[in-house]
């Protein structure tokens, strides 16, 4: 007798199944071992992160839905060198901050900014905007009864802050020049240029200062308010808003961003409802805002203080 007929058939068929079994995993790769792997090729690096801050011109929701587009071509044009970050401040204070500490790579800061962010190592490469349109514009009710300066006196202004230099800094130094001392009325600082446009239209304000392009964005988005209120006097212009970046940036970067914004002036930003301008510029152009600058502290208040 044979030693498979002796075997009982159940215990064959075990033994059959377990020798396929076998046969079958010996034409397999051992699968990988768990836990980290070596290599001689390097892992690939994340692109330096770099922060891009823009003083605040709109509240942080409407300022990402302006400049996301922007910043969103500007990092494809830049092919992965470098990756921006857009940044929104709280308020004008936390903006200064963040610069004076040297924490973001590039600013969008107001023209006083400018001068400031200067001292913390920051150049100007652009100028943003039309420069007509930065100018101060005092607004108040149609029913407020203002039609000259002095009906201010005693009365309440609003302005976005004291370092906003068209929507604050030149409508007070209007007000200056037109018989109308910086103590003489009640400068209330609100905190955007929205608000402090809806201050005259609530009636807590007098009159309140802002510049054109947030007074046509609230007329396109607020028809109804806007239409209860009108321009009382606009001030003189100035250079508008730069361009500004960090000292310590390669300058392949820096060309390549230059390059990117030049190639992108009259770009539609739908959230704005107008077109992004820049052109380029350099320290040397914001002379004038110096200028004006100190004449301002020497005749009214310090810029960095709201009263003197």
């Amino acid at each position: 007798m044979t030693l498979s007929a002796a075997m009982p058939m159940s215990r064959r068929r075990v033994l059959l199944l377990a020798a396929l079994a076998l046969c079958a995993a010996c034409g397999r790769e051992a699968p990988p071992a768990a836990g980290p792997r070596y290599g001689d090729a390097p892992a690939a690096e994340a692109p330096p992160l770099l922060r891009f801050a823009i003083h605040p011109l709109h509240n942080p929701a409407k300022l990402h839905a302006v400049y996301q587009p922007l910043v969103d071509d500007l990092n494809r044009e830049l092919g992965g060198r470098v990756r921006l970050q857009l940044e929104a401040s709280l308020d004008y204070g936390d903006f200064e901050r963040k610069y004076r500490a040297r924490e973001p790579a590039l600013l969008l800061p107001n023209p006083w900014q400018t001068l400031d962010a200067a001292g913390a190592g920051y150049h100007v490469v652009g100028v943003t905007g039309e420069d007509a349109d930065f100018r101060g514009v005092i607004l108040v009710r149609r029913d407020g009864g203002i039609h000259v300066p002095a009906d201010l006196r005693g009365r309440v202004v609003s302005y976005p802050a004291p370092t906003a230099l068209a929507a604050c800094v030149m409508p007070q130094f209007f007000l200056h020049r037109h018989g109308v001392a910086l103590g003489e009325v009640t400068n209330h600082y609100v905190g955007s240029q929205e608000s402090s446009i809806m201050h005259v239209v609530l009636g807590t304000a007098a009159a309140g200062a802002t510049w054109p392009p947030p007074w046509r964005q609230f007329q396109r988005d607020h028809p109804h308010e806007a239409a209860t209120l009108r321009i009382a006097w606009e001030t003189e212009a100035l250079i508008g808003n730069s361009v500004m970046v960090r000292d310590d940036l390669p300058p392949e970067v820096v060309q390549a961003l230059v390059a990117r914004l030049v190639a992108l002036d009259g770009m539609l930003l739908p959230a704005a409802g107008e077109a992004f301008r820049f052109r380029r510029a350099g320290d040397a152009d914001y002379a004038p805002v110096r200028d004006f600058v100190a004449t301002f502290e020497r005749e009214v208040r310090p810029v960095a203080r709201a009263e003197p």
